[in-house]
């Protein structure tokens, strides 16, 4: 069932389905209407005195739709929810795995280190809604993908990211999932033909042995919010992470990998070699050989064969219009190379 599940997901990597494009928010009333069952379910976790005031559709992901929930209170206050509702009849198959998941998540972040959503309610096999859904609480700050200011956020990843890993909850998420095998990599136009065959050959070996950790397994700057405004004299401060849904039990190198292949196509290869220095720097552990840590590298920065289109849209949503799928191809062959250089 899991690689029936893979393949549906690398074909919308191919062909996205609309939904939640980074916390973009959308002001079309249509786009953001709840469904009236939904809404009535929702209204059975407000406080006395409550009620949504407004509705609007965040759109970026490939497998839900995300709505923004503005409630005013009792005393004529605003907070917000957010509610992930699976429609495609593909995932609503899988719903009840994928919401009890980051349910289950969201409830373990709870009181720890790791800001993340409060999970409201869950109604996985659409026992009330229209569709399966998520409510949650709403985080304050932003996703900051512009290139400047990115040498003050780096360190600020990382140590989000070893604290993340220190969890040992007494439950284990499921095991990490590959996004990729060696035979369904097609390397980009134009790339360099003879780093990507050994890239590939790399990828095709069994997979190393690993210390499992407490993975995010979706771990990019598209899921970590800033509070950067107004401006403080201490810099940007992490306000929150979002999307658990992939969590996962499996190598810490795997999570890291995840950033550093985003990191390199948003800011440039450099960025993305960097970003393990960083993890290291704030006391995160890795494979302990080059050769191990090229595999995990790999694993992830080849996934994204056939579905940079995907990731370049929410970038262009939130300004970095420059980024193309034709210049992020680019700068995602010339990441593989430099890791083949730097590890192969």
């Amino acid at each position: 069932m899991h690689d029936r599940y893979e393949r549906r997901r690398q074909k919308l990597l191919r062909d996205p389905l609309p939904g939640w494009w980074g916390g973009t928010v959308i002001n079309h009333d249509e786009a953001g209407a709840v469904r009236p069952l939904a809404l009535a379910w929702v209204g059975r976790y407000l406080k006395a005195g409550e009620r949504i005031v407004r509705t609007e559709a965040l759109h970026g992901g490939i497998t839900a739709e995300m709505r923004r929930l503005t409630v005013e209170t009792q005393d004529g206050d605003i907070r917000d929810l957010v509610l992930r509702t699976f429609a495609d009849p593909f995932f609503v198959e899988h719903a009840e795995g994928l919401l009890n998941r980051e349910a289950d998540a969201l409830t373990l972040l709870a009181g720890t280190g790791v800001a993340a959503p409060g999970p409201v309610a869950v109604d996985p096999t659409a026992s009330h809604c229209e569709h399966p859904s998520l409510l949650m609480t709403h985080l304050a700050g932003r996703t900051v993908l512009d290139d400047e200011g990115l040498e003050a956020r780096i360190p600020l990843l990382a140590r989000q990211l070893v604290t993340i890993h220190a969890l040992r909850p007494a439950e284990r998420p499921q095991e990490y999932k590959a996004w990729t095998t060696a035979d369904a990599v097609v390397p980009p136009d134009g790339a360099d033909a003879a780093a990507w065959a050994a890239a590939i050959d790399v990828i095709r070996k069994p997979a190393p042995p690993y210390e499992g950790r407490f993975l995010h397994r979706d771990f990019h700057p598209g899921n970590v919010l800033f509070d950067v405004s107004p401006p403080s004299m201490a810099g940007p401060r992490i306000t929150g992470v979002v999307d658990w849904v992939e969590t996962s039990w499996g190598p810490a190198d795997l999570d890291v990998a995840h950033c550093s292949t985003n990191l390199a196509m948003l800011h440039g290869p450099a960025w993305g070699l960097r970003f393990a220095d960083a993890y290291e720097e704030a006391g995160g552990i890795l494979a302990s050989t080059a050769n191990e840590r090229l595999y995990w590298r790999l694993l992830d920065a080849l996934a994204f064969t056939g579905g940079v289109a995907l990731v370049v849209r929410p970038w262009q949503h939130t300004g970095r219009v420059e980024l193309t799928t034709r210049a992020v191809e680019e700068r995602l062959d010339a990441y593989v190379t430099a890791l083949m250089d730097a590890l192969g």
